[in-house]
């Protein structure tokens, strides 16, 4: 693909074209270790003209085309292995417009996320989409990837909070899709095929979000139970009680992992609770009236729910708790966990949980499992862990099988094998082999339609 990097300058400029093999590699990759960066070039565009005219280059002579945002991604969907050229939109970093009245920013694909999230503190509003790497992921990334983090259960994800799109698709079509309106009737509306698509349809240039009103102040509450059933038990009565913001689950194991490796105290230590199995994390509004946390608690442990519970009394105490949940992949990084982000109903919650740890003793003894996510919309993630002394070859030998077995019983019970990190390379082929063949049909005439060539991130999802 070298031969055109001066076409490429043509439209982007010589400083623009990145050549380098060591400078273009941290662009081919994502944070996903299991393939090796292989770019032919990287085009850094700084407006969506010149984003249609890298698309039209490419029709024209079939280059292949990856999309690069913050490359923070857990499922390879951002990985240039195989000498495509990638576009980054990281010079596409503009807020554009902020409407007062309907309380919306429109800004280009390369805002990072805490930037737009610090845009809207200014007007006294609130972006709620949020997660541990929104100080390097692009609100493009997001919408891609149709990205979740811990506040879905209130405000919903990413999907939610899109009003409008510019897209570049990859036939070289500039879309504007909804234009940033709450109401619009005239047919289909393409902006929900672009969001989660994961750019195998076409760039994602501009976006409009809505803004929230900032949420009044929160509490924490972090409680010990013995059974994720009794967790679900908390969280309905906690529905009814409290408007509540998240509702996250780290077992017994993810929280040791935390605590060892950061060093931070379970809240539990100077109590006489024993280690449970099974945590839940609760944020919601603080309560008007003071009893209401004191009689939600006794209801609970009346009930047998939970053993014991602590609350944040400052807005600290409030951060070191969510710590305990948010420092749960950084601590079992050191263990090169196999990572799995599902999702099931939380009726069906249980069960899933129960039966993937029998089938996963009966089938890999020597494994060790860890759970935590997001309780409160059915987003689980098992990280199953490398034994120590094992080599990353022997561990990665596994892997398959490991998550063929897990994404299996996902399916069978009507989950989803991606809940909220996406497809990409990684979940690909067990995605093929596990939607029915008219679902995947229609997507391939959906991705004909818009991308004839299939320039765009070739080889991803489908």
């Amino acid at each position: 693909m070298k031969q055109f990097a001066e076409q490429f300058k043509a439209i982007v400029g010589d400083k623009n074209v990145i050549t380098s093999k060591a400078e273009m590699a941290p662009y081919g990759i994502d944070r996903t270790t299991l393939w090796q960066p292989n770019p032919s070039l990287v085009v850094r565009p700084d407006s969506i003209e010149q984003v249609q005219q890298i698309v039209l280059l490419a029709n024209q002579h079939n280059i292949p085309l990856v999309p690069s945002g913050g490359r923070t991604g857990l499922s390879g969907g951002a990985v240039a292995k195989d000498g495509e050229v990638v576009v980054t939109l990281e010079r596409m970093k503009r807020i554009l417009h902020y409407s007062a009245p309907d309380q919306t920013v429109t800004c280009e694909a390369g805002v990072i996320t805490q930037h737009l999230q610090q845009f809207a503190e200014q007007q006294g509003l609130f972006y709620p989409v949020d997660f541990a790497s929104s100080g390097s992921s692009h609100i493009g990334g997001n919408v891609a990837t149709n990205a979740g983090g811990i506040r879905v259960l209130r405000y919903g994800g990413t999907r939610e909070q899109v009003l409008g799109l510019k897209v570049v698709t990859g036939n070289g079509d500039i879309l504007d899709l909804n234009r940033g309106l709450v109401k619009n009737n005239c047919g289909p509306d393409l902006r929900h095929l672009f969001i989660g698509s994961e750019g195998i349809l076409g760039f994602i240039c501009e976006v409009t979000v809505r803004l929230q009103p900032p949420p009044p102040p929160q509490s924490v509450m972090v409680v010990s139970a013995r059974a994720i059933t009794d967790l679900l038990e908390v969280f309905q009565c906690s529905r009814k009680t409290v408007t509540l913001s998240a509702f996250e689950f780290i077992a017994q194991q993810a929280m040791d992992a935390v605590t060892a490796h950061t060093g931070q105290h379970s809240p539990f230590k100077n109590t006489s609770t024993t280690p449970a199995p099974c945590y839940g994390l609760l944020e919601f509004d603080t309560p008007n009236k003071a009893n209401t946390i004191t009689d939600f608690f006794a209801q609970c442990q009346q009930q047998g729910w939970i053993d014991d519970a602590v609350i944040s009394q400052s807005e600290r105490q409030s951060k070191e708790l969510w710590q305990l949940r948010e420092n749960v992949s950084e601590s079992l990084s050191p263990h090169k966990p196999l990572k799995h982000d599902v999702a099931v109903r939380m009726e069906k919650l249980p069960e899933f949980i129960a039966r993937m740890e029998v089938k996963l003793a009966e089938e890999f003894p020597q494994l060790q499992s860890v759970w935590f996510g997001h309780l409160g919309d059915g987003n689980i993630h098992l990280n199953v862990l490398k034994p120590e002394g094992w080599s990353e070859q022997r561990f990665g030998e596994l892997a398959t099988e490991v998550s063929g077995l897990v994404y299996r019983l996902v399916w069978e019970m009507g989950g989803s094998i991606s809940a909220e990190h996406g497809v990409g390379l990684l979940k690909q082929r067990i995605l093929g082999r596990q939607v029915a063949g008219t679902e995947v049909k229609h997507w391939l005439a959906a991705r004909n339609s818009f991308d004839a060539h299939s320039v765009m991130n070739r080889g991803k999802v489908i």
